[in-house]
């Protein structure tokens, strides 16, 4: 992953929300008008397996590109997983050959959880679906600021 690296204008894009267990996903139309949340991935230990699932989805879904969250805290500044999110989404460049930008992915979570209060969901069921959910979340926060020519990534974060 470089600096030059950019999601181009036109195609389907992929919010991911990295987690060591669990990553959410969500994909969004053609058009960029509406981010769709998939099932969550089950991460595994096999690097060999894992890129073989995304380039699965690269494939299936016809993704052009990937925003991955970054996760930072309230002022911005770096947390304890940005690192580790970072080097995830260089992983996933080089995996699928797709570019892959980040965006602030502060308080996705909270609002996922939110959105599933009140449905009447097992706690099993609503910790399966908050991570596609908050990937949904993201890469619609991410569309909104492309669609607006702006960007909330943090500074010396790569953004398309």
């Amino acid at each position: 992953m470089s600096e030059a690296a950019v999601v181009p204008d036109t195609g389907r894009v992929a919010g991911v929300d990295y987690g060591r267990k669990r990553i959410g996903i969500a994909v969004c139309d053609a058009a960029r008008i509406i981010a769709s949340p998939l099932p969550f991935h089950a991460v595994v230990a096999d690097e060999a397996a894992e890129g073989a699932f995304f380039r699965r989805l690269v494939a299936l879904e016809e993704i052009v590109g990937f925003v991955v969250g970054l996760p930072v805290h309230a002022d911005g500044s770096d947390s304890r997983m940005s690192v580790e999110v970072e080097r995830f989404g260089a992983w996933l460049a080089a995996a699928t050959d797709r570019p892959v930008v980040f965006h602030d992915e502060r308080y996705t979570s909270i609002e996922a959880a939110g959105k599933l209060a009140g449905l009447g969901l097992s706690r099993g069921k609503k910790k399966a679906r908050t991570d596609s959910i908050a990937a949904q979340i993201l890469l619609t926060a991410w569309l909104e600021t492309r669609a607006q020519g702006t960007s909330s990534v943090r500074p010396g974060a790569l953004d398309g």
